[in-house]
This record gives structure tokens, sequence and C-alpha cells, in this order.
């Protein structure tokens, strides 16, 4: 059996002398997407931190296709295979559209957004302009388009959703989908529910940095989730 695309166990960290985050595990396999939900505050993007190599973990591992990247920097567990696209500052604002886009190509061009200006045609009608004036909305587009056509085996997502209306959040449900359909394994943060159930194959609910749910969607229904998220 394949190992899983990204597997993290005992994750435990934070920021200086305060644990955020409390002995967490889970898996992604290739062609999946683990949705991690939550009310505000209660760890979700510092997760994403430890596993990205932003935050220092006090313990726990973290595995990228079955090979440890505890001792990696953020830089080397991209060129490992795993995009981050955050929730804070998504977008270099004082850079344009298109500069963002290609920011981490080896050239200009536009070939591998194509497909993704055909679902946000904001984007190639922005190329020219500075990111920083973009709403929160299209600056969380550019961000995803950005992290999606970098075609990494491993893709994080910290509430890509935050801020844009709902036609383009079914256009990112759809765009997770087919990436997901060539291989490509997600974890994403998300307080949207709604859309998280359309792209989610596996849920962990956290609460006070800690896991209380986790499990398949077949194995956990909305009403179990709502409970948690409303407590």
């Amino acid at each position: 059996m394949n190992a899983p695309r990204l597997a993290f166990d005992g994750v435990t960290g934070g920021y200086g002398s305060t644990t955020i985050v409390r002995d967490l595990a889970g898996t992604v396999a290739s062609g999946e997407a683990l949705c991690v939900l939550g009310r505000n505050g209660v760890g979700k993007t510092t997760l994403m931190k430890l596993l990205c190599g932003y935050l220092p973990r006090r313990s726990g591992q973290v595995f990228l296709s079955g090979r440890s990247i505890d001792r990696l920097d953020p830089a080397a567990r991209r060129r490992a295979g795993l995009t981050y696209c955050p929730q804070e500052r998504p977008v270099f604002d004082d850079l344009s559209v298109r500069d963002n886009l290609c920011l981490m190509r080896a050239n200009r061009q536009l070939d591998a957004f194509l497909l993704y200006f055909e679902r946000f045609p904001i984007l190639p009608r922005r190329l020219t302009q500075r990111a920083g004036t973009l709403s929160g909305g299209e600056k969380k587009i550019l961000s995803f388009v950005r992290g999606l056509a970098e075609d990494q085996p491993l893709v994080l997502l910290d509430e890509p959703s935050e801020g844009v209306q709902w036609e383009n959040i079914l256009h990112m449900a759809h765009c997770i989908a087919e990436n997901k359909a060539s291989g490509t394994a997600f974890l994403v943060v998300e307080q949207n529910l709604a859309f998280a159930e359309r792209i989610a194959d596996h849920y962990l609910v956290m609460d006070h940095g800690r896991a209380i749910l986790a499990g398949s969607r077949t194995e956990i229904d909305r009403g179990q989730i709502i409970a948690h998220l409303h407590v």
C-alpha cells in the first residue's frame, strides 16, 4: 500500500511559550481532501503553519509521501512537493496580478493558468493591476489559482473561500475536484461548511487546539459538525 501523501501524528506547538495545537493527527491520500473545521481561534491556522514549517513543533511528526519533513524549512518543504496558500496576506500587494501568478515559475508564460482563467475571468482582466488593489475575495482567488497551478502533489489551503462570492466558490470546488481526479491531495481549513461538504473526503473538527471529531464524510454527518461548530 502506498504511503499517504501527507501524514502527521502527535503534532503539538504554538507561539513562543504558548501551546495552541495539542497532539493532532491526520492523513491525506492522493486524490483526497481533508477539511479542517472549527470556530475562530481554535488553532486551525496554527496547525497549517506547523505542517508547513513556519512554526516549530514541540512534538510530533510530519511525513510527505512517506518521507519525514520534520527537519525541512518551508522552502525545502515546497521543493519536496507542498504548496501553501495562507489565510493572511495571501498575495504580494505591491506586485501585479501577473507577477503574483508567475513569482515561483521559471518564466512569465501564462499557459498553465488558461483553464483557471476560464473559471475566473477577473484574473486575465487584471493582469497588470497591482494585487493590493484587489478586493479580499479577489486576492483569495488569485492565491488559489497560483497555488493550484503550481501542480504540486499536496496543496494546503487556509480559508480559501473567505470573502469569495458563492459563484466563484463553486468554481473553486470544481477546480479542486479536477485536481483531485489527477491525484492531488488537499488539506483545507474552512469555515464555510457548504463549501467543505462539496470537496471533503474526510473531516477533522477542532476545538481548543485538539481534535474533537475526525473521520470520513460517510462516518460524520452534518448535524455532528454543526453541533461542534456552535459550541
